[in-house]
């Protein structure tokens, strides 16, 4: 545990303070979040049971509000006071990074109303975590979470299915295998990982081609985050260079060094490397 008295206290502005708490390990949280929140007149958190738990590890003594999203319209008249007081309050979810898939937008969007200065302090994310380890395209659209109709599901899968990057979602468990055959229809040809229990101890990581994706014999434990991975596109197949590509190789010649020319050449079809290279050395002499 890092205590608090050996933590540079900073001065921080009045306002409100977005706070990413940890996904699961507690020590994944940083230095700066455990400064604002000890000295935050107020936490805003969903449920207060969970939040205590993070916050008696490193013996932060706050108030707490609970904040969830069957309240938080009731809440924001008397957050917007707080605020208005010239108080310090940190916004915190049950785990990540608030706002994300979590509630906090209507009392963000008070704050701008009200001029009230909105910080940002960064850290966990399911998302980010699940995408750093996917090995898929870094270009990303976050979906969140599955809607409750089937009929949505399907409707939003086929929208999401024409967006070549990676697609990211959220699952609960007792959801997972209702959309895994939809996944299937939509997604065929691409890679898929599931990510369940990130950063905790029994974290565990399934990766497989989606056509090769099949239900869950048990419902698993603990929220999923799902990565489906961009369309594989088939590079055209040419094993030796045709008169246009010579074409336009004689004309980057006198402005590309030859490796320029080989990347750009080589990047949409499979043609030897080695191949472009003679050809430009032949021009150069």
């Amino acid at each position: 545990m890092i205590p608090l008295s050996d933590i540079k206290k900073n001065k921080y502005n009045f306002g409100l303070y977005i706070v990413s708490t940890p996904i699961g390990n507690l020590r994944d949280i940083t230095l700066r979040a455990l400064d604002i929140l000890s000295q935050s007149k107020y936490i805003l958190c969903e449920d207060t049971r969970v939040s205590k738990k993070l916050l008696d590890k490193y013996q932060i003594k706050s108030n707490l509000i609970s904040n969830h999203k069957f309240n938080e319209k009731k809440n924001v008249n008397k957050i917007i006071d707080i605020l208005n007081s010239k108080k310090i309050v940190s916004l915190i979810s049950d785990a990540g990074t608030p706002c994300i898939s979590d509630p906090g937008k209507i009392i963000i969007n008070e704050c701008v109303n009200n001029k009230i200065n909105i910080y940002p302090i960064p850290g966990p994310s399911a998302v980010t975590a699940a995408v750093s380890i996917s090995g898929f395209d870094e270009k990303y659209f976050f979906y969140g979470f599955f809607p409750q109709k089937k009929k949505d599901i399907k409707k939003d899968l086929s929208n999401l299915s024409k967006i070549n990057c990676s697609i990211v979602f959220f699952a609960p468990p007792k959801k997972i295998n209702k959309v895994i055959e939809e996944i299937r229809n939509f997604f065929s040809g691409r890679k898929i990982l599931i990510c369940r229990e990130i950063s905790k101890f029994y974290e565990e990581y399934t990766r497989t081609n989606v056509e090769d994706l099949v239900p869950y014999s048990k419902i698993p434990k603990g929220e999923l985050t799902v990565i489906i991975s961009e369309v594989k596109i088939k590079k055209n197949v040419s094993q030796k260079l045709n008169e246009s590509d010579k074409k336009n190789i004689k004309k980057m010649i006198r402005i590309l060094s030859i490796k320029d020319i080989i990347n750009l050449i080589s990047k949409d079809k499979e043609i030897s490397k080695k191949e472009i290279y003679k050809f430009c050395l032949s021009l150069k002499k």
